[in-house]
């Protein structure tokens, strides 16, 4: 590479999905130590520029150079062999496995695991991101996980590190942790590309920022020179709804409308987390956050509220003052309840049916009278007609009338998703990761959403791992760790120190101490 040339440059780089120009004529340049954010709403083209860089897609036309030569990446092996690494948003790591046997995995030399464990061991060490290379990954925690990820990729020596959406699932410590390690790897002369929602962070450790919309390039900058309005301006076309929330109090708060009392569950896997003695109550006009590191009984709990984990004793879970913990989920729906599973394909919507079946599939008992006639013939007429006022509320952009739910990206089907439940002003609303991995426009419009929701006297349950989310839109905040749920703490007292302390699984009078401290 000659000096002053660029690492990566990508000219008139183009990917057509059907009559879809998913990347437009994108032109990128990312100069050697350098730590570049590529932002844009979801759906503006990201993921697909990223997987043609990685050589899992293959583009329409435009060209790649590498250290200022021509390349063509048609490979993810290819691709490591130039140098270029990929850490992705979701874990591709094996439970059962321990760390050292998940790297070598990847590695495509017969190199002894007991050479790979002592490699990846220093190389953790010497950057800050300290690994056990014999522990079973069943048994860690996200942010460990997240560490075998950036060390199998380092362990592959790359020039350029692509990292989707790193912080989504770690605590505010564990993220300063990373930045750290950003910091020194861009000391290094390594590369980054980044990939955030997340704008603030994107401020504070990025050099330059490539905005994408609708598949094209619309914009660079230095993100340090912006603000996070400015910044999401530029994603969206405009300006992004400003939540309007006034927490309630114990004055304005109404009654219980959903209660867990003394909830125990054994784990269903070798992987799962116990739930122990689990208390929680949401008032009416309330919303209830939960934070707490992916992997800690969020997911077991959120089955459990639901219905799709029944309980012994009816009592256990209470919805509007009636005992439901052996009800299914359609008889808790009947109650006036509703759920936002975390995974969206597949949980929330079935991938191949589309939007106004997976609404008749989800309310098909609530909605009998509207959507069933004579003989229990389904009115098509009404179902598609409910689906398409979600859509326009909701503002679910899709490519057809009424398309398959895969067809859509991320933060429209969550839209929609989240749409299909408000649609019926449920009492209680219970919602696993309403934003995950979900522009600025798109978070906006659903955390407003379900403020308005709890506003007109429903009460509503979040559990989400993002803090700035829950701090803007929660009245209460609990943390969830190894199973265990804290006491709430009002929105005026909780502090980003003390959740991210709880999260880490400090004792809350050990949190206080720490916080005097500071």
């Amino acid at each position: 590479m000659t000096d002053g040339a660029d690492l990566l440059e990508v000219r008139g780089l183009t990917k057509i999905f059907g009559s879809l120009k998913a990347c437009d004529n994108i032109d990128l340049k990312i100069a050697p130590g350098e730590i570049h954010a590529l932002l844009g709403e979801n759906g503006a083209g990201k993921s697909t520029l990223v997987k043609m860089l990685f050589g899992s897609l293959e583009p329409f036309s435009g060209e790649i150079f590498w250290k200022g030569s021509p390349v063509t990446i048609n490979t993810p092996s290819v691709a490591k062999k130039l140098g270029i690494g990929m850490v992705f948003q979701h874990f591709s790591l094996f439970d059962a496995l321990t760390a050292a046997e998940n790297i070598a995995l990847s590695l495509e030399s017969d190199t002894p695991i007991g050479t790979i464990a002592a490699k990846a061991k220093a190389l953790s060490y010497s950057y800050g991101l300290p690994l056990d290379p014999y522990s079973i990954v069943g048994d860690l925690s996200v942010g460990e996980r997240q560490r075998i990820e950036i060390v199998r990729c380092l362990l592959q020596a790359p020039d350029l590190i692509i990292l989707d959406e790193p912080t989504s699932v770690l605590t505010p410590q564990e993220a300063d942790k990373l930045f750290e390690t950003l910091e020194r790897l861009r000391s290094e002369g390594k590369s980054i590309l980044y990939i955030s929602h997340r704008l603030e962070e994107v401020k504070r450790i990025c050099d330059r920022a490539t905005v994408l919309r609708h598949g094209k390039v619309v914009g660079q900058c230095d993100p340090r020179k912006e603000t996070a309005t400015t910044l999401a301006r530029m994603m969206v076309g405009g300006d992004v709804h400003t939540i309007e929330h006034e927490p309630s109090t114990d004055e304005t708060a109404g009654t219980p409308l959903l209660q867990v009392n003394d909830l125990v569950r054994k784990p269903a896997t070798p992987f799962s987390v116990p739930l122990r003695n689990i208390n929680l109550t949401v008032k009416a006009g309330e919303i209830m956050g939960i934070a707490g590191v992916a992997g800690n009984g969020q997911g077991e709990l959120f089955e459990a509220i639901s219905g799709e984990v029944l309980q012994s004793d009816a009592a256990t879970v209470r919805i509007r003052a009636k005992d439901a913990g052996r009800l299914s989920i359609s008889g808790r729906r009947l109650l006036g309840a509703a759920f936002v599973p975390e995974e969206r394909l597949g949980h929330g919507a079935a991938p191949r049916m589309t939007l106004s079946e997976n609404l008749l599939l989800s309310r098909h008992k609530t909605d009998r009278k509207a959507f069933f006639g004579i003989g229990g013939v389904v009115k098509n007429g009404a179902v598609f007609a409910a689906a398409q006022r979600i859509v326009k509320i909701m503002d679910v952009r899709k490519s057809g009338i009424d398309p398959e739910a895969t067809a859509l990206s991320g933060g429209n089907l969550q839209k929609f998703i989240i749409g299909r439940e408000l649609d019926r002003q449920p009492a209680v609303m219970v919602v696993n990761q309403p934003t995950w991995g979900v522009d600025a426009g798109a978070a906006a419009h659903i955390r407003q959403s379900l403020i308005d929701l709890a506003k007109a006297g429903s009460a509503v349950l979040v559990i989400s791992q993002d803090l700035d989310e829950l701090f803007e839109i929660s009245d209460n905040i609990a943390v969830m760790h190894n199973g265990e749920l804290s006491k709430p703490l009002r929105i005026a007292d909780a502090t980003f120190e003390k959740i991210g302390l709880l999260m880490g699984g400090a004792e809350p009078g050990h949190v206080e101490v720490a916080k005097e401290l500071v």
